[in-house]
């Protein structure tokens, strides 16, 4: 069930919390239904509609102490539910399938547990297969770098996520400095795109989407610097200058 916010959905078996914002159901029918046929011009538009958003962490209720509610949260949002919103809407062909979508994309089968959430982008390409690939290495061709993590563990020993299992993972990026033109014109708009990090047990930082148009190719994202604080489109050349490098998944 889908409500106006903010308002919870209450039964013994479940908990949700809806919060619209500036949005009503109506609204959100009608950009579904409004949207372009091709998925890059879907995602552009889709995402366009959130510019201006207010960046606000920490808006999903869940740990491993405290139970998951399932929530939409169109009022504020992070960098990561920020495209699990986008994807969602993509994949639904009315505000009824929303909800299901984004359950799918953000939790393992939709299943809503902590547990289950996908707490790291590289999670996107193998549990949402059906709908992200990993192009990295496409995009990248002989500039990209294979790289195995521990994710979840620190350099200490102990763990971001107390309760969710380190994962070893192999996964490609691309680092910043080989971003040439040639390996921005591989790019599309409407790919979501990961800040690689150095950082033990960590695979990126940030997350944002892909936009191509006449002014250049620049990041949509939701940005929590200080300066912005809001969903906003930047250069995407000048930004990932001050990162190790990034990973691509392109939507199916």
């Amino acid at each position: 069930m889908f409500f106006v916010a903010p308002l919870f959905a209450c039964s013994e078996e479940n908990i949700e919390i809806i919060e619209l914002g500036k949005w009503n159901q109506d609204r959100l029918q009608k950009i579904i239904s409004e949207k372009p046929e091709t998925t890059s011009a879907q995602i552009d538009f889709l995402s366009k509609q959130f510019l201006g958003t207010p960046y606000e962490a920490n808006t999903l209720t869940g740990d491993i102490n405290t139970p998951e509610i399932f929530t939409v949260n169109l009022r504020g949002m992070d960098c990561f539910t920020y495209i699990d919103y986008i994807e969602a809407l993509r994949l639904s062909s009315t505000l009824g399938d929303f909800n299901t979508n984004l359950k799918d994309i953000r939790y393992q089968n939709g299943n809503i547990s902590f547990q289950s959430r996908n707490h790291f982008f590289s999670d996107w390409p193998i549990r949402n297969n059906v709908n992200v690939k990993d192009v990295t290495y496409e995009v990248g061709g002989k500039n990209t770098l294979a790289v195995e993590k521990n994710l979840n563990l620190k350099s200490d020993g102990s763990t971001f996520l107390p309760g969710i299992p380190v994962v070893t993972r192999e996964f490609y990026y691309i680092p910043s400095s080989a971003v040439n033109d040639e390996i921005v014109s591989k790019l599309r708009t409407g790919d979501y795109i990961g800040m690689y990090t150095e950082i033990d047990g960590l695979d990126v930082t940030h997350t944002g989407i892909i936009i191509k148009n006449d002014d250049g190719v620049f990041l949509r994202h939701a940005s929590s610097k200080k300066s912005n604080q809001k969903v906003v489109d930047e250069n995407l050349k000048k930004y990932i200058k001050n990162v190790p490098g990034i990973v691509v998944y392109r939507p199916q």
